[in-house]
């Protein structure tokens, strides 16, 4: 996950001095056309879903506004562009729940991986690396796209919600194609195998080609899953990317976070989400979507031969094998700590675009370690509760085993790190 960072992006002008005038004809027109605006994401009352074009097309005529994005599952709403002289005015309009900042977002980036052989997902039932084999489940993943020419990847469609050719979800970045090759590369016997070999990816696409997104595609992109969640089998969301923000306690609600709300409508429609923690190597607490209780937060640990034990030697970058990643960010509440657990983050490779493999690391990387591991244990069953909460706490209490002590790493919770909480390794052999 590259540095996540939420800021105001507005096109403004200086155009208060020509309207003060009160210019009339074509000058007047020139100066409306030049008031400062700015780009946001407006949510309603649910009451308004059905009539969601309806109150567009009035808050236009009233307030300016020019509708983009619209939105009917994760929440009720729509993005815009809308005047700054009269935003004051459409937060206090009958309806309106939330006007907010669209704000931009950018993501957190066949041999057995050494990843997938370190949470011995090549011990979990389909024995991942052995050539054979396939997991009966569907992931979406909220990244850059995915590449579907990739022979290694079973891409069963997706959506785009950065342009507006909404099925040309391809990646043209490479982030989401690794993030995908982690979750589900199949176990083909050509260039790497994912954690729930084959398992049917879709590929969500709320970050550009230069890995950046906004607020108003990320909610996209959540309402997509919201959406389509049922229908298609999709359980688990992979979220490899990240902004400045917090939890309010409220699903959002309280301190007007979209984002949030619309997280919170996908874990009600039974999706176990799972984010990146961030790489900023401080409290995750700061990060949306890090910070939300609801999702299941990844930090990085380091490993360098997919095995535990320490001492082997570093390759891609310079860390310590069997350590929290130097860059991982960490739980310092309890609360925080009750949804965070750990993945391999360093040096992983996965699929590429275009074919071959390719080296990232990134609590973007300890994430789809953790989605995947969800995926089996939903598929395979063990997952008895499949609520987004019972499958967090197996996947948790599974990773803080007692007899798994011996399998953990230095920064873990039975080797602590004063005032960090990574979480105990996901473990997806008994998957």
């Amino acid at each position: 996950m590259a540095r996540p960072v939420y800021r105001l992006v507005a096109v403004s002008a200086a155009a208060g001095a020509l309207l003060a005038g009160g210019l009339t004809g074509a000058r007047a027109t020139e100066a409306r056309a030049a008031q400062p605006v700015g780009r946001y994401v407006i949510v309603l009352e649910d009451s308004a879903r059905d009539r969601l074009e309806a109150v567009i097309r009035q808050h236009g005529r009233a307030y300016g506004v020019r509708a983009e994005f619209r939105y009917r599952d994760a929440l009720v709403g729509y993005s815009a562009v809308v005047p700054e002289s009269r935003v004051a005015d459409l937060r206090a309009a009958e309806g309106v729940r939330t006007v907010a900042v669209d704000a931009p977002v950018r993501a957190t980036q066949q041999v057995l991986p050494t990843g997938v052989d370190r949470i011995q997902a090549d011990a979990s039932s389909t024995s991942a690396g052995n050539g054979t084999g396939e997991v009966n489940t569907a992931v979406a993943i909220l990244d850059t796209g995915i590449d579907d020419r990739h022979p290694d990847l079973n891409v069963a469609g997706g959506i785009n919600c950065v342009t507006t050719r909404p099925e040309s979800w391809r990646d043209n970045n490479g982030h989401g194609t690794h993030v995908a090759g982690t979750v589900g590369a199949r176990d083909n016997g050509d260039h790497v195998v994912g954690v729930a070999p084959g398992a049917r990816l879709y590929a969500v696409k709320v970050l550009g080609g230069g890995g950046w997104g906004r607020l108003s595609t990320i909610v996209c992109g959540l309402d997509w899953v919201t959406a389509n969640a049922a229908g298609l089998g999709i359980k688990v969301a992979n979220m490899s990317l990240g902004g400045d923000g917090s939890d309010d306690g409220n699903c959002g609600f309280t301190n007007g976070d979209p984002e949030h709300q619309a997280i919170c409508r996908v874990v009600q429609a039974g999706v176990t989400v799972v984010v990146a923690a961030g790489n900023d190597n401080d409290d995750l607490a700061n990060h949306r979507p890090a910070a939300y209780d609801e999702v299941l937060t990844a930090t990085a640990m380091a490993d360098f031969n997919g095995q535990p034990g320490g001492g082997a030697a570093a390759t891609c970058r310079d860390d310590v094998d069997e350590t929290a990643a130097d860059f991982s960010s960490f739980a310092v509440s309890e609360a925080d700590a009750a949804h965070t657990i750990a993945g391999p983050g360093v040096c992983i490779e996965s699929t590429r675009n275009r074919g071959g493999t390719t080296v990232f690391s990134g609590t973007s990387m300890a994430s789809p370690h953790v989605a995947g591991a969800a995926a089996l244990c939903l598929a395979g069953g063990q997952c008895t509760d499949p609520s987004p909460a019972g499958v967090a706490a197996k996947l948790r209490a599974d990773a803080a085993a007692p007899e798994l002590v011996s399998y953990g790493f230095a920064g873990d919770p039975n080797a602590p790190v004063s005032g960090r909480y990574y979480g105990h390794l996901v473990h997806a052999g008994g998957y």
